[in-house]
């Protein structure tokens, strides 16, 4: 089974997280919504795994995450 990785692994977190807030940049709640939503299911189909994707499922829910 393969394993979530849990250590950093961004070249540049922060510059990802500034490109991901501009994206949300003017977009109405339901938009920015169906914006994160299609961002999952990208990223879930890059990764297409489902093991690593109920790891993540299951870290996200965590309230501490």
């Amino acid at each position: 089974m393969a394993e979530l990785t849990l250590i950093p692994n961004l070249d540049d977190a922060d510059g990802f997280y500034a490109r991901l807030l501009a994206a949300h940049d003017g977009l109405e709640k339901s938009d920015s919504d169906a914006l994160n939503a299609r961002l999952v299911f990208v990223l879930a189909n890059h990764i297409g795994d489902a093991d690593v994707l109920d790891q993540a499922i299951k870290l996200a829910t965590l309230r501490d995450a």
